[in-house]
């Protein structure tokens, strides 16, 4: 990992951000860029939500072509359900940011986050376009820019042979496997072909954005866009480089450094679950009951509350679809010296000391493993808890 690393990690990238009051907190960050010195072969993930918000729709148009050169996003506003207003809107924003930089509006990343069904304040979008100063050392602001909740800015870089790959997330609420209120760049130096971009990310994706839970809801706004500049020079990565398996694997820890530092964060958390499967029937029944587990809100408040309630976590399993024979299901918490301690196995409930079973929930990050003994599939899903002071964030204020 290089510490402090952001999307400015890699050569060639430039960001900033500016306050121009999108958000209704005026100190805050609101309108953020990333440029790159070089074109870019670009991929991107989104909602699965059949809501888009109207920068989403507009960036899926300008991404289908495999490329883009800069990134302008917002807070404080979601540019969605407002109408062919958010579509024109989302327009002007990539014209305003092309011009900026000299490049096709097409080659433009639109992204908005925040409050739904209000209009984008472009008077004061355009003025922010316009006073960013763009840096190599920028990246932390563009990270601060797009958060909403987010009580932090998340960003990693990590170095591999002669390249680099940074990124940075936002959102902490509306968070749910399928993607969520998540804003998501990444940017990389290395030359990559388009084609073996866009499977990496979707495989980088499915093992980590697709794979957290904090609320069960997912916005109509989720963008997980990856960049490749291409200024480390080389041969171009595809399948058959040798460095297909290292770019992948880069991709895929980066992804899942993000999204866990998205649970780390998540609205009124005390918690960070993990949630292991082994020994499922397949790789989708893994990734199935990892899921349920972390989505499931008796499972999540039993957490929260030290309560070592092992039958919500059986519970769960064996309502995720997945196939599980109950007498070869085994479930695990992990003890604060780091061992294993067994709950339920064989069909029946193992004998533990109740002091010992509560403080394997006591832990800032929670560590459960559930095996099958039903095949070689195995998958892991993070989660946060659910408190009081969620459910406080978001009966009591508009985010």
């Amino acid at each position: 990992m290089v510490p402090d690393g952001t999307v400015t990690t890699p050569k060639g990238f430039l960001a900033g951000a500016a306050k121009v009051g999108v958000r209704t907190d005026w100190d805050k960050l609101d309108v953020g860029l990333v440029y790159s010195e070089a074109p870019c072969v670009a991929a991107g993930v989104y909602t699965r939500n059949a809501l888009k918000g109207a920068s989403l729709l507009v960036s899926m148009e300008h991404l289908a072509k495999g490329s883009a050169q800069a990134i302008v996003a917002n807070s404080g506003c979601a540019n969605c359900s407002v109408g062919e207003r958010g579509i024109e809107d989302a327009i002007k924003m990539a014209q305003l940011t092309g011009a900026k930089f000299g490049i096709d509006p097409h080659e433009v990343v639109v992204a908005s986050t925040g409050v739904i069904g209000t209009f984008l304040p472009m008077d004061r979008i355009n003025r922010g376009i316009e006073e960013i100063q763009v840096t190599s050392d920028g990246g932390l602001e563009f990270a601060r820019a797009i958060m909403t909740t987010d009580t932090k800015p998340k960003h990693v870089a990590v170095r591999v042979n002669g390249w680099s790959m940074g990124g940075v997330v936002k959102g902490v609420g509306m968070i749910h496997p399928n993607m969520a209120t998540m804003l998501c760049f990444v940017t990389t130096e290395a030359a990559v072909s388009q084609p073996f971009l866009a499977r990496a990310l979707k495989d980088a994706v499915d093992d980590s954005f697709n794979m957290i839970d904090i609320d069960n809801d997912t916005s109509p706004d989720d963008t997980v866009v990856v960049m490749a500049n291409g200024m480390a020079g080389g041969g171009t990565i595809d399948d058959g480089h040798p460095e297909a398996d290292l770019f992948r694997e880069a991709l895929r820890s980066v992804c899942i450094s993000l999204a866990k530092q998205q649970i780390g964060d998540a609205e009124g958390a005390t918690k960070l679950i993990e949630a292991r499967v082994e020994g499922a029937a397949t790789m989708e029944d893994a990734r199935k009951a990892s899921r349920e587990i972390v989505v499931s809100i008796g499972v999540k408040t039993a957490i929260y509350g030290h309560d070592a309630n092992w039958g919500r976590i059986v519970s769960a399993v064996g309502n995720s679809g997945a196939a599980m024979k109950e007498e070869s299901l085994a479930l695990y918490f992990r003890s604060p010296d780091g061992d294993d301690v067994c709950l339920f196995r064989d069909g029946v409930p193992q004998r533990v000391d109740a002091a010992l079973a509560k403080a394997c929930l006591t832990p800032r990050e929670v560590y459960l493993r559930v095996t099958l003994g039903l095949g070689d599939g195995a998958a892991t899903a993070w989660g946060s808890d659910l408190t009081e002071e969620f459910v406080r964030l978001n009966s009591m204020y508009t985010t």
